[in-house]
């Protein structure tokens, strides 16, 4: 996939959830349009607020398919995530993948953090969840296999007291490249605000195949890295054939965590960019559009 250098790349693109009919034009100078896009027409709901339809549920120690204590399940139109049927959490990470790969687009998700984190959670795993990005396929993770590999957009609440950013990036068995130079740490934190409490947060995240990835909270770009791959470790355990180091991601599945705190998601939309990936002027022309909801 060709590099795609485009300055609306840039600029802060708010956030998606309005999807009245729009039309996007772009002019090639003889006052000719060259694009015209429905922006009604490109987003999809991933989440049908009724079922979990088109999503399967992977959860560690546990086969695919196994909604363990029924850790996920929709209830009053929202994909909850909750741990009522476990007496220790004891490290059951678990993930609901769309049951459709992507390639170029804008994921729209809106959160909440709510109640108490399930006994036996790690400390770190306090008010954390998590959207996973390019990730394998559900069907080539092993039985006992904590995360996919994958780029996470990694969602955090704040503890009521100290600052703690959300839409950070976490890196389960993959790299990206950031400032220029091959990024190897497993996470870094965005320059968002800290949201406390049970407050609903949107976040967004711009992915256009295996050349950039933009984190956006609250319509504010908190975040832009380019190149993810896999590589790197934090992931175990995992089959070395599906992780070849060095691999340029331009495509995976989209999953949501279990990471032993109750979260809601209420919204879950995708803008799929990949019909125009082959044409800058039309990629340029509806990001703007996107950018201006």
């Amino acid at each position: 996939m060709k590099r795609l250098l485009l300055p609306i790349l840039a600029i802060c693109i708010c956030s998606a959830c309005s999807k009245s009919t729009q039309q996007a034009h772009e002019s090639d100078g003889t006052g000719d349009d060259i694009v015209s896009i429905d922006l009604k027409q490109g987003w999809k709901s991933l989440f049908n607020g009724k079922d979990m339809n088109n999503w399967k549920v992977k959860i560690s120690k546990h086969e695919l398919y196994d909604n363990y204590a029924n850790t996920f399940r929709v209830e009053d139109g929202m994909m909850k995530v909750r741990y009522d049927g476990y007496e220790d959490f004891d490290k059951q990470y678990g993930h609901i993948f769309y049951d459709q790969s992507f390639s170029a687009y804008l994921l729209h998700l809106e959160y909440r953090f709510v109640g108490e984190q399930a006994p036996g959670g790690e400390g770190w795993a306090l008010r954390n969840s998590g959207a996973m990005l390019h990730g394998q396929a559900p069907e080539s993770m092993l039985k006992d296999q904590d995360f996919p590999i994958s780029i996470e957009g990694q969602l955090l609440g704040g503890d009521g007291e100290h600052d703690r950013t959300t839409s950070n990036l976490c890196t389960p068995g993959t790299n990206v490249v950031m400032d220029g130079e091959l990024f190897t740490p497993h996470c870094v934190s965005s320059t968002s605000k800290t949201y406390h409490g049970e407050q609903w947060v949107s976040a967004d995240f711009l992915v256009l195949a295996d050349s950039v990835v933009q984190h956006i909270v609250e319509g504010d770009t908190v975040m832009t890295y380019y190149s993810p791959q896999i590589g790197g470790g934090n992931v175990d355990p995992v089959d070395p054939e599906v992780k070849q180091d060095g691999k340029l991601l331009s495509e995976g599945y989209i999953s949501l965590q279990s990471e032993s705190h109750p979260v809601d998601f209420r919204k879950v939309e995708l803008f799929d960019l990949a019909p125009y990936m082959d044409d800058q002027a039309s990629l340029k022309a509806v990001l703007d559009e996107l950018r201006k909801r």
